[in-house]
C-alpha cells in the first residue's frame, strides 16, 4: 500500500483514511473490481461515500498509473492494481477474468507513424478464454 500512497502524495493528494482504504481494497483483491464493487466495499466502512466519488477517484487513480482499467464486453469497466515492476501486456479471460501476463510487445517493432507522432504510453490486451475455462 505504501507505493500506492506515495504515488497519491506525489500527485498532490491528501492521504486520508478513505484513500488508504481505497488502496487497500485493490491490494487485498487479486483481480478486477467494478466501480460498483468498490463502492460496496467502501460504503461498508464509510456509509456516506457516494458512487460518484468512487468513480471520480478510480478515474484519477487510473490516470496516475496506480490502477489499470479494462473494459469487459459483458461487464463494462473494471479496475485492478497496476503492475509496475516491469513492462508486460495481458491476456484476459472473458469467462473468469483471469489475467495472464505475457512479455511480447508489439510496440517493440519499428513503427511508421504519421506526423512525427510521439508515443508516451501504450497498452495491449488480448481477450479470449483461458485453458481452465475451455476445460482443456
Amino acid at each position: 500500500m505504501s507505493e500506492m500512497v506515495q504515488v497519491m502524495s506525489r500527485n498532490g493528494w491528501r492521504i486520508t483514511e478513505q484513500r488508504k482504504t481505497l488502496a487497500q481494497i485493490f491490494i487485498d483483491h487479486d483481480g478486477y473490481l467494478s466501480p460498483k464493487d468498490v463502492y460496496e466495499k467502501m460504503s461498508n466502512k464509510y456509509p456516506s461515500v457516494s458512487l460518484d466519488t468512487v468513480y471520480r477517484n478510480l478515474r484519477i487513480l487510473s490516470e496516475m498509473g496506480i490502477l489499470e482499467h479494462f473494459y469487459f464486453m459483458e461487464d463494462g469497466l473494471k479496475f485492478r492494481e497496476n503492475c509496475t515492476t516491469h513492462h508486460h501486456h495481458h491476456l484476459i479471460c472473458l469467462s473468469c477474468e483471469k489475467t495472464l501476463h505475457f512479455e511480447f510487445c508489439p510496440m517493440g517493432k519499428e513503427l511508421q507513424l504519421p506526423g512525427n507522432f510521439k508515443i508516451l504510453n501504450h497498452r495491449f490486451e488480448v481477450y479470449g478464454v483461458c485453458e481452465e475455462c475451455q476445460g482443456i
